[in-house]
């Protein structure tokens, strides 16, 4: 068998395209869509709307099954080679350091123990029913209608009539304390799980954005949850209290000391195995 030569086997390849076929454009995917918006749209407005929808979807429907049958409707466009060159001004070949402080493939690197969270919980619940309790007797005239207020969301027994609100219950004192801390120490525990995801000012999300999205997301249901129990809230008070809660709590958990995850940590000391390298060395005190 003769050896052919190169210049041969050159002009044996297959060389790319200089046109291709693609589906001609065509408008009648749109008309199809705006017949059905528009027969939807009639449900609720008008019968003639409703019509035209149909028309529109039938001439729609028509017109795109003519654009690819019986024959496709297609179109020959110039393929362009492009012509692309990678060039570089660097001489020298750059490394990449990988060290396992500079590699953070599981967030977040560090984390707060559970006692941090109660501790914040605790502190914030503590700020909040300040700001409550200030607002009961600047603006409500009485220490105990926020108070009231609170173990009316659960306990309806006094009502939320003007004497029973400003009034003093033991009840109602009991349920709202055992609520509020209930609620305060879950929320520390969100915190505490959640900051560490957010090393850069921590304080500004769980101490400002959190509460007034918070407070947001309260304002729009309330009103369907207990209608009387949001017509005597006042909001700026609420939201106040909330970024009270969220600051303190905040600083109270970021002020704890924090250990690195156990994804961040290697499998030898997660596995407990002493290795030199791996364990700090141990005290002169301690027996080896």
């Amino acid at each position: 068998m003769a050896i052919r030569s190169a210049a041969e086997q050159l002009n044996e390849r297959p060389r790319a395209p200089r046109e291709i076929e693609v589906p001609a454009p065509t408008a009648w995917p749109f008309i199809l869509a705006l017949g059905v918006a528009l027969l939807f749209a009639g449900l609720v407005t008008s019968m003639s709307v409703s019509c035209l929808g149909v028309l529109l979807s039938l001439a729609g429907s028509v017109g795109w099954f003519r654009e690819v049958l019986p024959r496709e409707h297609e179109e020959v466009l110039p393929v362009l080679p492009e012509d692309i060159r990678l060039t570089t001004a660097r001489r020298e070949v750059d490394r990449l350091l990988v060290l396992p402080d500079h590699v953070r493939a599981w967030l977040p690197v560090r984390t707060y123990p559970v006692s941090a969270g109660v501790k914040g919980g605790i502190a914030g619940s503590v700020a909040m029913a300040v700001v409550a309790c200030a607002y009961g007797v600047l603006k409500a005239g009485s220490i105990w209608y926020p108070i009231n207020l609170l173990a009316a969301v659960v306990y309806r027994e006094t009502g939320l009539g003007p004497a029973e609100l400003h009034s003093f219950h033991a009840d109602s004192f009991t349920i709202a304390f055992f609520l509020h801390g209930l609620v305060s120490i879950l929320v520390g525990l969100l915190y505490g799980a959640m900051l560490p995801m957010f090393p850069r000012r921590p304080i500004v999300l769980g101490g400002l954005i959190a509460p007034v999205l918070w407070s947001g997301l309260l304002y729009t249901i309330l009103g369907l949850l207990n209608p009387l129990l949001a017509s005597h809230i006042d909001w700026f008070w609420f939201v106040a209290s909330q970024v009270a809660f969220g600051i303190v709590a905040g600083l109270v958990v970021v002020r704890q000391p924090s250990f690195p995850t156990h994804e961040n940590v290697s499998f030898v000391v997660r596995a407990g195995i002493e290795a030199p390298g791996t364990i700090p060395p141990r005290g002169s005190g301690e027996n080896h």
